[in-house]
């Protein structure tokens, strides 16, 4: 059985290959889709009365799509890069070593995002997907276990995305970042 811990890693890995492929600057448009999409399910679930009703009383496996629909529609549209020159200029010198670094590292960051999100969320709903996919052990002492559990609290929703405040600020910076650098 494979820890969620070493999967978790292998993930932000894999999005640091896609990351260094794509380059810096398109992945940083990933980011901002991220923090978007976790600014959107803050202010569904805590702003918006008749969804705050309804999604107070959904079942934790509902609830858990809902996240993951949300998460992956601006996933997807943030991986559909528009044809800004801008973006296709950053984008051009991707041979260079520098940007295959930045872009992997800009990956690596997409990739405990998007992973870390979604395993938030999962952890939220009581791991649904069980007994294919259950949460660490809590009552027995491992390493991957305890390093997992101290690994969910660092994660974006639950360390400063996850409520009212801290998604106004982030998608306040994310806009900040993108009309500076880009446009």
């Amino acid at each position: 059985m494979v820890s969620l811990l070493v999967v978790f890693y292998i993930f932000v890995f894999i999005f640091g290959i896609i990351g260094a492929s794509r380059g810096w600057a398109k992945d940083a448009l990933v980011i901002f889709s991220v923090i978007l999409a976790l600014a959107l399910i803050a202010v569904v679930e805590e702003l918006l009365p008749f969804t705050r009703n309804l999604l107070a009383d959904a079942a934790p496996k509902d609830l858990f799509w809902f996240h993951w629909v949300i998460l992956g529609l601006m996933l997807f549209f943030g991986y559909q890069t528009p044809r800004i020159k801008r973006f296709s200029e950053a984008t051009k010198r991707a041979e260079e070593i520098r940007e295959l670094m930045l872009g992997f590292f800009v990956g690596a960051i997409t990739g405990f995002m998007v992973v870390g999100s979604l395993w938030y969320y999962m952890d939220r709903a009581g791991y649904p997907f069980a007994p294919y996919i259950t949460s660490p052990l809590t009552d027995v002492v491992t390493d991957t276990g305890d390093a997992a559990v101290r690994l969910l609290k660092w994660v974006p929703p639950a360390l400063w995305l996850g409520r009212y405040p801290g998604v106004i600020v982030s998608v306040v910076v994310a806009f900040i970042f993108v009309i500076i650098v880009f446009l």
